[in-house]
């Protein structure tokens, strides 16, 4: 996996410079705002706008798409809401460019490294190689990396590689596609063809296969290697469009950004039929014609390990190398919202109990 990532990496450097976004805290706003518990917040009034609490300095270094996105970003950034309110954090912000070449996000991580803050969160695997490079540089500072690896087989010794079990969270969801369909036949959009959205890809087909094991699975990926595979709604419907058209009736999307759009198609092919979100609780975010459509939504609870990350510093005792998340420290999950699983729960929860004992073991490869 490390592999293929790195070499992602280096593709995502050699695409066509943009200019570098330091971003500071303020983002358009919108009208979604987020559930107590922080699954997703919306674009609207960054938290760091206004904090001025006495605890640690966050600086929270993006993907592209930034907060807004209403998935991966959106869930870091709720974590870090929530250390505002549980250990008096600040905050400020960086937003990742697309196509933007690595020494940008070196750059990015470096300012907020001389402007003291600590911890600072890149969210996603794209910032693993700039952590590495900058983290060195500043021995007393700590660095995260959502999904990160090190590049070098060298962890750092102030750096905290934050990793979820996807494919858990991944196999629930498809438990639920399995009991909802009416055709035998479901689906699911990735956003990049790499280990990491595969490992989504196999849960989810082993959930649903364990309920319905002749149950037809469309697979479409939006790019091979390509990064803006998770920014690119027009895909997503076009993937998603091509699955329902094959006679699929739900659609499972990992791929970021991309999402809106499987919801896009999902709702236009009407009722009787579902997608799935990922990440935050999705049905929070969506437009109000979309929510119908909106089953659930696999949560991979970035706010659990960011917020874990800020108060590791906030003790003292910053958190280092890898960390996993997983369904028994609820780093994954599945959303309620809506009420279109409650007539599931059952299988559901007892689907989430085998995972937990080890009485099923989710594969992490198709």
């Amino acid at each position: 996996m490390e592999a293929l990532l790195r070499r992602m990496t280096k593709i995502s450097a050699a695409v066509a410079v943009l200019a570098l976004t330091f971003a500071g805290c303020g983002r358009q706003d919108d009208d979604n705002g987020g559930d107590d518990d922080g699954n997703n917040t919306g674009s609207g009034g960054s938290v760091c706008e206004s904090a001025d609490g006495d605890g640690p300095k966050v600086g929270l270094a993006y993907d592209v798409g930034g907060r807004g996105d209403q998935s991966f970003n959106d869930a870091a950034y709720a974590g870090v809401e929530k250390a505002t309110a549980e250990v008096d954090a600040t905050c400020f912000e960086g937003e990742a460019e697309e196509g933007e070449p690595e020494s940008a996000r070196v750059e990015r991580l470096r300012q907020m490294a001389e402007q003291g803050y600590n911890p600072i969160i890149g969210v996603g695997f794209a910032y693993s190689t700039s952590v590495n490079e900058v983290a060195p540089d500043y021995p007393d500072l700590s660095f995260a990396v959502v999904d990160g690896f090190d590049p070098d087989d060298q962890p750092n010794e102030n750096v905290a590689y934050l990793g979820f079990s996807e494919h858990e969270g991944s196999y629930l969801v498809g438990v639920a596609a399995a009991l909802k369909t009416q055709k035998d036949h479901i689906g699911f959009v990735g956003g990049v063809h790499n280990d990491l959205i595969k490992k989504f890809e196999a849960g989810y087909v082993a959930g649903a296969k364990s309920v319905k094991p002749n149950v037809k699975v469309e697979i479409q990926y939006i790019e091979e290697s390509d990064l803006s595979g998770f920014g690119d709604p027009a895909g997503g419907k076009a993937a998603a469009t091509g699955i329902l058209d094959k006679g699929a009736d739900v659609v499972y999307h990992a791929a970021g950004g991309s999402g809106s759009g499987v919801f896009e198609a999902v709702a236009a092919k009407g009722e009787g039929n579902w997608a799935i979100g990922v990440d935050s609780d999705q049905y929070l975010t969506a437009p109000a014609d979309q929510q119908p459509f909106i089953l659930t939504s696999m949560l991979k609870r970035v706010d659990v390990a960011a917020l874990a990350m800020i108060q590791s510093v906030a003790d003292g005792s910053p958190l280092t190398s890898y960390q996993v998340y997983d369904l028994k420290v609820d780093g994954v999950g599945y959303s309620t919202s809506g009420g279109f699983v409650d007539d599931i729960a059952t299988q559901l929860e007892e689907a989430k109990e085998q995972i937990k004992s080890g009485e099923v073991t989710v594969p992490d490869k198709p």
